[in-house]
């Protein structure tokens, strides 16, 4: 484990040298201005790194919201000068791109911060046009009068995402006139130091319906004891491998894989009343076939964000069985949810931002 990180460590580095070296030689500038860019591009990688170790806590809150976001949107203009850089080298070594064209040369430097800057622009744009998702759960199950149950994963609420954000998904959410809304974890970004000083649990108070939710791995990153004071000051229901019986649904929350001492799916359903309608919140997708086998009608899950950028959404779908979208196995129907919000810069490119409104009737 601690040589896979060691190796880890050292990609990331060699991968960084890379980029800053061709940053360095392509830009038509004075030795002392490439010198500023390449620096100001590593103070980025340090500021997030000491995000990560907890320095945004000590500052003020709107310092530390616009470092997490210009540090963390870093990583996305990393991404795609490691890709453009690749593909030069790649036409170069076969004779297509000429050398000239990776040295201090105001046309390639032009069109890449071009490039960059119109796919954060569209990104940006796009991550804050949230996505409607309808869905229809019909079933041979006795279901009283239909349910319309707002379905939200990964609000990931904190430095990025803060109360005026939280307050306009608040409305949105209102406007559907839920009679159930449900959560399948990160509703913490990774500190909730935002979320109490802006009393953002207010927000979930304003909802009109009851919100129910499971844990994700974020509310462990942030401390779970943070989080559980969070959920209980928000008024959230949490089923943390627990259950709870909403007319005539059963609602099903595991913790999170993160925790080693959660339960089995097929424990958690014994004893319950399988002529309700079963949901289970389970925030990572792993192991699908759990809820087929015990018997589960609906489970909705998040985590993956689908990546969030292309290509990382290549690269997520290979990892999942089903890495977002509606799914089926059997009789057990699935959402993977890519997220309402979202961990980091806030771009969406080639994914989206969403939240689902399901309508849960008998046939």
């Amino acid at each position: 484990m601690k040589m896979g990180f060691i190796i880890v460590i050292l990609v990331a580095m060699l991968v960084h040298v890379y980029v800053l070296w061709h940053v360095y030689q392509v830009l038509p500038f004075p030795v002392w201005a490439k010198w500023t860019v390449v620096v100001l591009m590593l103070a980025s990688l340090v500021m997030m790194l000491a995000g990560i170790a907890g320095a945004f806590n000590r500052m003020p809150l709107g310092l530390a919201s616009a470092a997490y976001d210009v540090s963390t949107s870093w990583l996305i203009v990393f991404l795609y000068l490691l890709l453009a850089f690749l593909l030069l080298d790649l036409g170069r070594l076969i004779h297509i791109v000429p050398k000239m064209w990776l040295h201090d040369n105001a046309w390639t430097s032009g069109a890449i911060t071009a490039l960059v800057a119109g796919l954060l622009v569209y990104g940006n744009i796009h991550y804050n046009n949230k996505v409607r998702e309808p869905l229809q759960l019909d079933t041979t199950k006795e279901i009283s009068k239909p349910m319309k149950v707002v379905m939200l994963s990964d609000l990931h609420l904190g430095y990025h995402n803060r109360k005026a954000e939280w307050q306009r998904w608040v409305k949105m959410i209102n406007q559907e006139n839920p009679d159930l809304i449900l959560v399948a974890g990160d509703i913490i970004d990774g500190y909730v130091r935002p979320l109490i000083e802006e009393d953002m649990a207010a927000g979930f108070h304003q909802l009109n319906a009851p919100v129910v939710a499971c844990l994700g791995n974020h509310e462990y990153i942030t401390g779970i004891d943070n989080s559980l004071d969070f959920y209980k000051k928000a008024g959230i229901t949490l089923l943390r491998d627990s259950t709870l019986t909403v007319g005539d649904l059963v609602i099903v929350g595991r913790d999170d894989r993160f925790s080693r001492k959660r339960k089995s799916v097929k424990h958690l359903l014994d004893g319950v009343d399988k002529s309700k309608f079963i949901i289970l919140l389970d925030h990572q997708p792993y192991n699908l076939e759990e809820a087929q086998k015990a018997g589960v009608d609906f489970q909705l899950s998040g985590h993956t964000h689908e990546g969030q950028v292309w290509p990382i959404s290549l690269l997520v779908h290979s990892m999942y069985e089903k890495a977002w979208g509606a799914y089926q196995k059997g009789d057990t129907r699935y959402y993977i949810s890519s997220g309402m919000g979202i961990w980091g810069g806030k771009y969406r490119i080639g994914t989206r931002s969403e939240y689902i409104v399901a309508t849960i009737q008998s046939k």
